[in-house]
């Protein structure tokens, strides 16, 4: 390699390594062989030199290493190919090649550390110097005289890729060493790929996707490979359904999905490893409502990526072309479809489709849910009491810091309201079934910007029935309902409570549950005159709620006491305004009637002369019959009469107001304590 002849007893050596397959690894070896055999009259001493100079005595009738080194590209040895595909992909020069062949070596082989150590001693190390490499390599640049290669190396993509890492940079060049990312190292060997902060897409935890999301799963595909650089943002609340998808478009281009966490802060170098593994970098960010994240660049990677967020957040990148995909739900077809694929279960999946706007990631969750419910409750297959009670057990704990589960079932007998009032929530309640294709049939106006969301305020004094009517929905529709918990929401912190509520939206709408907002004028208020700072940042978050329930998919249900309280550009945006007025006398007899129940002594004058004398809500009337429910129990017998003056007068005096005098008479005496 470096000289033609050798008096060296080294002639069988020379045989045999004729024989065998010329690889890097012999080559690269031999050029560190030739800094301390080159003289002749030069013998081994020690297990280092002698390991050396087996390689390099194979190997030194090669004239020239340079033509040697193209052979070994051309044609590579099983070990040699990622090797030789990187050296193309980045068009690495001959010393960067074996410059990352022997800090590779380092990594595989202890021997090969010790040799680089023996050598560059007393300032190197057991990885490869700058110093030793301008000088072992300097045979592959026949006829360029005068070259630095150090300069060359440091300038080249080896360096700019991350392909090769310099390590103690604030030593002197020449004691400067390289080493190859441990993942890149490898992903060059063909072993299984490793990074931190990265991982594979694990199939087990994928979601069965409809045909439609298929399809355009493919269209991305190939929108992605018409340019360099492209990224595609998908979006959506289900974290399982993105990923799955994410991974159909990796196959789709013929890749093997990487997710990237945003943990990941050490990226150098995995361009390179994506590039000869044909990974697909997919990149996964839990972004808030004013959040901007910039995708990060991979060195010498210019292939398609992907980024799975929220709904809400935004990406930018420095190079490329963004394009986004917003996942929405299947349409009731593919609902159905997806239902009988997991229950087996043709009427109940078209009742679940039917009544229903799941997204695919929300299906599989509730199915697999569902299914363990059955078992528990040893049915060999699910109901819809199952899947009920699995879209509680799904939300158990992810929406408890923001808004907490009202679970009572609220049924048809327990409302007690006007006629104009029970006829808006039928409209109310036949709108939020109709949601999905109301706006199929009508113009093109209504159909541009129809959104299937429904919202809708609750408007009246205290203790009028409005939480009560949103659990009645709630139960109507089979729906998880949940109070949105505003001290939690509700930050000092600029920027806070959007992004709490971004989160709290995002989830809901992937849920399907009703959000119920009570006292809503806390949130969506009216808009001030801007005075200071405050103002400034209060307007700006009641805009950014403005826009963000617009278009918001779900069901909100919002209570007040007051109308006026809210900004007119707030009610536009509402689907419905149903007023709850104090009840009349005869909604109150029905209201005693149904909190009293049967385990009572009042006679039907007396439950009469309740009605007509107080003019409560029914809030109010609840309370009252819970106090005179102690008051009996105490007493051990039934509620009677009395019992109930007493805790109307209590809340009488919670308000208050005066006691009607023509019930003030049958007031009990205070008790008398003995002490």
């Amino acid at each position: 390699m470096f000289s033609e002849t050798s008096n060296r007893s080294s002639v069988d050596a020379r045989v045999n390594a004729d024989k065998a397959e010329l690889t890097l690894r012999h080559l690269a070896l031999a050029c560190v062989g030739h800094l301390l055999f080159a003289e002749e009259d030069i013998e081994p001493l020690g297990p280092e030199q002698t390991y050396l100079f087996k390689q390099y005595i194979a190997l030194s009738h090669i004239p020239d290493p340079g033509r040697a080194l193209k052979h070994c590209l051309l044609n590579p040895a099983a070990e040699d190919k990622q090797i030789a595909k990187l050296a193309r992909l980045l068009q690495l020069s001959p010393v960067e090649i074996l410059a990352l062949v022997l800090a590779l070596m380092v990594e595989e082989e202890p021997m090969i550390g010790r040799v680089l150590a023996h050598i560059q001693a007393p300032v190197g190390g057991s990885r490869p110097a700058m110093g030793m490499l301008e000088a072992a390599l300097t045979p592959l640049n026949q006829g360029k005289t005068g070259a630095w290669l150090t300069g060359a190396l440091l300038a080249g993509p080896a360096v700019a890729s991350g392909a090769l890492q310099l390590i103690n940079e604030q030593a002197p060049l020449p004691e400067q060493s390289v080493k190859v990312p441990m993942g890149l190292a490898l992903a060059l060997r063909g072993k299984s790929f490793v990074w931190p902060g990265t991982h594979g897409l694990i199939a087990a935890d994928s979601v069965r996707l409809p045909l439609s999301t298929l399809e355009s799963a493919a269209h991305q595909a190939r929108a992605l490979n018409r340019s360099a650089n492209s990224i595609l943002v998908i979006r959506s609340a289900s974290r399982r359904e993105a990923r799955t998808v994410a991974a159909e478009v990796a196959a789709q281009l013929e890749r093997e999905p990487l997710l990237i966490s945003a943990s990941a802060n050490d990226l150098r170098g995995l361009g390179a490893a994506c590039l000869i593994s044909e990974r697909l970098p997919v990149f996964e960010y839990d972004l808030g409502a004013d959040e901007q994240r910039p995708v990060p660049e991979l060195d010498a990677y210019n292939g398609p990526r992907l980024v799975l967020v929220g709904p809400d957040g935004q990406v930018k990148a420095n190079h490329g072309s963004i394009l986004h995909w917003s996942l929405m739900p299947p349409s009731q077809q593919e609902r159905q479809q997806l239902w009988t694929e997991y229950l087996d279960e043709p009427e109940l999946a078209q009742k679940l489709a039917r009544e229903h706007i799941h997204s695919t990631g929300r299906i599989s969750e509730l199915a697999q849910l569902a299914e363990r419910e059955a078992q528990l409750h040893q049915r060999s297959r699910p109901e819809i009491v199952d899947i009920r009670r699995a879209a509680w057990e799904a939300e158990s704990g992810s929406l408890d810091n923001l808004a907490q589960p009202l679970t009572a079932e609220i049924p048809d007998e327990a409302l007690v309201l006007s006629k104009s009032v029970n006829q808006e929530l039928q409209q109310l309640l036949a709108r939020c079934r109709a949601r999905e294709h109301l706006g199929d049939d009508l113009g093109i106006t209504v159909q541009a910007r129809y959104q299937p969301g429904v919202r809708c305020l609750m408007v009246g004094p205290s203790g009028t029935g409005k939480t009560l009517v949103a659990g009645w929905l709630a139960t109507r529709l089979g729906l998880p309902l949940y109070r949105v918990d505003l001290a939690s929401v509700v930050s000092k912190y600029i920027g806070e409570t959007e992004k709490n509520l971004a989160t709290l939206l995002a989830r809901a709408e992937h849920s399907e549950i009703v959000l119920l907002f009570d006292e809503a004028d806390s949130l969506f208020g009216k808009r001030t005159d801007i005075k200071d700072s405050n103002d400034r940042f209060a307007n700006s978050q009641t805009n950014y709620l403005l826009q963000r329930i617009e278009f918001y998919r779900g069901i909100v249900l919002l209570t007040s006491n007051s109308r006026e309280r809210f900004d007119s550009a707030f009610t536009r945006r509402l689907d419905k305004i149903i007023e709850f007025p104090l009840p009349t006398p005869t909604e109150r007899r029905a209201l005693w009637q149904t909190h009293l129940g049967s385990a009572h002594q009042l006679s039907a004058k007396q439950v009469n002369q309740l009605s007509v004398s107080s003019d409560l809500a029914g809030g109010h009337i609840r309370n009252a019959v819970l106090t005179a429910a102690v008051e009996a129990r105490d007493a051990g017998r039934a509620i009677a009469f009395q019992d109930v003056v007493v805790g109307l007068a209590g809340e009488y005096r919670k308000l208050g107001r005066q006691f009607p005098a023509e019930l003030r008479r049958y007031e009990k005496p205070a008790r008398v304590t003995n002490r």
